[in-house]
């Protein structure tokens, strides 16, 4: 049986984990993104998709009390301005820099949640940085993004490039940008204070990455949440492309939402939070 003196230096130890983590977060310098950390408990990742902030995970923050989230923001989306997402890779370099943020802040074992794009940033830290993560939930994304349009490999990269072309150069290209991230989100709430570069870059980014051969070199656990619209007319073809195209990593764990939307945690918020709980945790 544990004496009182062991518990109380126990305590103490993990109270002092506790404040250095949240004393890093404070002090994590990058240009890329910022943190900010609330609630005390096991660490949780919260990494929004494309063009959303931080509030996107408020809601889930407020139901599933008791974890200490470290909440991601990206620069260039939601208003922040774009410091060092104002050129070069977005996506890839977010996922370096949260594999940074964990080393530093001296994290063990974190859960990463990631929604949309930062599902994919998730993904990436997990299987270039296997030691970092302790488990992984990405929400309604694919490890290939535009096999989710049927497209594949090769057969993307000229139409993102022209794409990526077309919005960094006509007045309408923001306007078109708006719509395209509405219609891919289904629910029409893409972020207009988001800077139309970070998202043409980060969208053509996503169109071009495919994580399938990387899966495999994940090691943290697996769990893949995902939307299936009440207009889906065939349910059970979006499940068996979610179950390929996860296949490579071991034991993935699938859990379908039906009649949710791309932003599942607004569309079926409290069926999210459940999911969110029983991750947590298995």
């Amino acid at each position: 049986m544990m004496d009182r003196r062991t518990f109380l230096e126990g305590a103490a130890a993990a109270a002092t984990v506790g404040v250095a983590s949240e004393a890093v977060a404070l002090s994590f310098t990058s240009t890329r993104v910022s943190v900010q950390v609330r609630g005390e408990g096991q660490d949780v990742i919260l990494i929004p998709g494309l063009t959303n902030g931080r509030s996107v995970w408020d809601g889930t923050v407020r139901a599933v009390p008791g974890y200490r989230y470290h909440l991601v923001q990206v620069a260039g989306f939601a208003g922040d301005p774009a410091g060092g997402n104002a050129s070069g890779r977005v996506v890839s370099a977010v996922a370096e820099e949260i594999a940074r943020y964990i080393a530093e802040a001296k994290l063990k074992s974190p859960a990463l949640i990631g929604h949309s794009m930062g599902g994919i940033v998730a993904v990436m830290v997990a299987a270039r940085y296997p030691a970092r993560a302790g488990k992984v939930m990405a929400v309604d994304i694919l490890p290939s993004p535009a096999s989710g349009f049927g497209f594949a490999g090769a057969q993307i990269a000229p139409l993102a490039d022209a794409l990526f072309g077309s919005l960094m150069s006509t007045p309408g290209g923001r306007r078109t940008l708006d719509n395209l991230i509405g219609t891919f989100g289904g629910s029409g709430i893409a972020n207009s204070r988001s800077d139309s570069g970070v998202v043409a870059r980060a969208t053509h980014e996503l169109a071009t990455t495919d994580l399938t051969p990387e899966l495999s070199k994940i090691k943290a656990p697996l769990t893949v949440v995902y939307a299936v619209p009440s207009s889906a007319q065939d349910a059970p073809a979006v499940d068996r492309l979610y179950r390929t195209s996860y296949a490579p990593a071991k034991d993935a764990r699938l859990r379908r939402v039906p009649g949710a939307t791309h932003m599942v945690m607004y569309s079926q918020p409290q069926r999210f939070y459940a999911e969110v709980r029983e991750f947590l945790r298995s």
